[in-house]
Order: structure tokens, then sequence, then C-alpha cells
């Protein structure tokens, strides 16, 4: 399972410049992968690429091999307010996954919060709920787009190790801002910079650490530093 970017170029309509400039590099499963970039070098422009599949703006520049199903998560999406977000989750939740949704309940920690409507939680319990209801479902590629904002760093990592751990077979594309957690918890970084620098799609090894990991602080410092330079 993979996918690869060949030449991908895209512009924005009635725009002058490029959001994203010939990128060319490939991922593959299984594995916790990331894209990384200042604000608006073209990541969550990228993501949706990704997820439109070969019939979107992306079109032949896009290769997926062994990919049908692709999920997109983002930051600040809504659930529908019409009911708990417990009898949502239930909803969408196909029978044979009952017991991993308790499963991701109980390690999102959202277990009180399954009573109540969807605009009554935080931002950081509204998408922790969120990720759930794609966790659940059938998938080959799931999309964290800042999924996990305004989530306590403890938990983030909690939910990232649990996620490797239940998935080993998924391949997931984590986009976020935090340098230190995509250099430790990710296996190929995909660094972006503007259009014009002339450095395409560079990726970076991160440390990839799983449950029971051991910090190295020197290799963390690498691989921040390499995916710095990147940028």
């Amino acid at each position: 399972m993979r996918f690869e970017c060949r030449g991908l170029t895209f512009t924005y309509p009635e725009a002058d410049k490029p959001v994203l400039e010939n990128l060319n590099f490939s991922m593959a499963a299984p594995g916790f992968n990331a894209v990384f970039g200042p604000s608006g070098v073209g990541k969550t422009s990228f993501a949706r690429i990704l997820a439109g599949g070969n019939n979107g703006p992306g079109g032949d520049a896009l290769i997926y091999e062994g990919i049908s199903t692709i999920l997109y998560s983002y930051n600040q999406e809504r659930l529908p307010g019409w009911s708990c977000t417990g009898s949502h989750l239930e909803k969408v939740c196909p029978p044979k996954n009952s017991d991993l949704r308790k499963e991701l309940i109980k390690i999102f920690k959202v277990d009180a919060f399954l009573g109540s409507r969807f605009s009554q939680l935080s931002m950081g319990q509204q998408n922790r709920m969120n990720l759930i209801r794609y966790l659940i479902q059938d998938f080959d590629l799931l999309i964290l787009d800042e999924s996990l904002a305004n989530v306590d760093e403890a938990l983030r990592e909690t939910i990232v190790l649990a996620i490797k751990e239940i998935f080993p077979t998924k391949l997931f594309l984590y986009i976020s801002h935090n340098l230190m957690e995509v250099a430790r918890f990710c296996k190929d970084i995909l660094v972006l910079s503007h259009p014009g620098k002339g450095k395409g799609a560079v990726v970076v090894q991160g440390q990839n650490y799983k449950t029971g990991y051991t910090a190295t602080p020197q290799a963390i410092d690498r691989s921040m530093l390499e995916i710095m330079n990147a940028v």
C-alpha cells in the first residue's frame, strides 16, 4: 500500500502562482508519516488534493497502489448537533468495530462526554470525538490535518502511540505545526517550502517512536535540524 506524487503542481483558480509546485516523492504503509512546513505553504491544500484521489485536482500526478479508501479529518470539523455525541458514534460505527469504538473512547478519554451534544464540548474534546468517528470506519489511508489540536501534550502522545499500536498495517498522514512531535513520532516527514525556493519535496526521516520507547535526545535533535534545514 503506497501513494506517489509525480510532478504534482497545483494552482488555485484566479491565483497567479502555484501553491504546490513539482512535488515528487512516495510514501508507503504501514506507518505514521507527516507533512510539515510553515503556515501558508500548502499543507492543507496538499491534504485535500490527496484525499480527492485520481479523480480530484491532483489527476494523473497522484498514483495509488492498494489504497481505495482515503479519509480526511481536520481541526474544527463539526459533528451534527441533533443528537448526543455517543449516539452519533454508534450510528456511524460498523457493527464489527463496536469493540474498537469502546476501546478508542477509553483511550481518548471522552467517556464523560458521550451524553453531550457536540457544541457543548471544548475544542480539544470536539477534535478527539471527531477523530474517533474516522478511526472506527474502514480506511486504507487516514489524513489527520491538525486533528489533535487543542489536546494537551500528554494525552496527544498517548493517542498517537495508541493509534500506531492498534492500526499496525494502516497508512496515516499527520499534519502538525509541532516540530518536536513530528520528529519523535513520525516515520517519513514531507517538508514543504514555498514554491520558487527550488527545494521541491524533501522527505526527512523521523524517529518513529512506538509504545515503550526510550527517547534519544541527540537523534531527535538531528531529525529536527534536518526538518528545519529542509523548510
